[in-house]
């Protein structure tokens, strides 16, 4: 029996665009290769073989990854969880591994040096709300892009941010996170609220471009924007921008609390990280002198 649209259409919102894009692309790449579908475990770890030390670890798993969800899709078992192709992963692993580059956090005190660096533009008051809100709420750049007004509920401790759809949460769930009043200088909630008012934006998306002339148009602001901002304001104070990117925000809160001793459990409720080891990389380094060994004998 054939499959109707209306479950072929499912099937594929089952998936994200960004998902689908990328197995098509490795599924391609493999196929340029000389790959074919359904593999062998043989044609497989040769593959791998053949990619060793050209593409990166992470790469070489994706593309696994993608064909083990073809065969899947095809009802075959996968040559990818044999012995074989495992074996040759880990070979792979242990003669070309290397830590994987990550932009650097945007540390807490890094975010307060560039404050007081913004004037009252619109461009500037705009940054201004994306860097502090971006930051507290421990945003990745497809969420903070993807906000809206209509998307934010002031109560009387600050805001509340409701994330209809994201990495993590492809079924639309959603999940509320809690962006307080600031006890200082730098306030996220009020940063937002003379972004809105000077901008005069009512409903529709809550981060836009502004023109040239200080105008702020109608679409919405690019993930590609957000990396732009970041390194351009890293930048300013001295920092290399080359290694600070949208994910600096994230990273810099959850680093940056863990610095100050906040539980994971506490990062994770802002962040969504759904375990403390996705957590744990940002954990381990905003927690490398706190109670560190050293300090106790100089």
């Amino acid at each position: 029996m054939s499959l109707s649209e209306d479950v072929k259409g499912y099937v594929q919102d089952a998936i994200s665009p960004n998902t689908r894009r990328a197995y098509k692309s490795d599924l391609a790449h493999f196929e340029q290769w000389g790959g074919l579908i359904p593999a062998t475990k043989e044609m497989v770890a040769a593959y791998l073989a053949d990619h060793a030390g050209k593409l990166a670890i992470a790469t070489l798993q994706r593309r696994l990854a993608s064909i083990s969800t073809a065969h899947g899709a095809m009802g075959l078992e996968s040559p990818t969880a044999s012995k074989l192709v495992q074996t040759t992963l880990r070979g792979i692993r242990k003669r070309h591994g290397k830590p994987q580059k990550q932009a650097k956090p945007l540390l807490v005190e890094d975010l307060f040096r560039i404050m007081p660096l913004l004037g009252d533009s619109v461009k500037e008051t705009r940054d201004r709300a994306l860097l502090l809100i971006g930051f507290a709420g421990g945003f990745r750049r497809s969420e903070l892009v993807g906000l809206n007004v209509e998307d934010i509920e002031t109560v009387r401790q600050g805001l509340v941010i409701t994330i209809t759809r994201s990495k993590t949460d492809q079924t639309g769930e959603g999940r509320k996170i809690g962006i307080p009043f600031a006890r200082g200088a730098h306030c996220p909630v009020l940063a937002l609220e003379a972004w809105l008012k000077l901008a005069n934006i009512a409903a529709g998306p809550l981060f836009r471009p502004v023109t040239r002339h200080g105008e702020s148009k109608d679409t919405r602001l690019s993930k590609e924007a957000v990396s732009r901002i970041v390194k351009q304001y890293a930048e300013v104070i001295g920092l290399d921008p080359s290694n600070y990117s949208g994910h600096s925000l994230r990273a810099g809160l959850a680093t940056s609390a863990a610095q100050a001793g906040v539980s994971t459990l506490a990062i994770r409720r802002q962040t969504g990280h759904r375990s403390d080891a996705m957590l744990n990389r940002y954990v381990r380094q905003g927690e490398l002198f706190t109670n560190n060994a050293a300090n106790f004998l100089f």
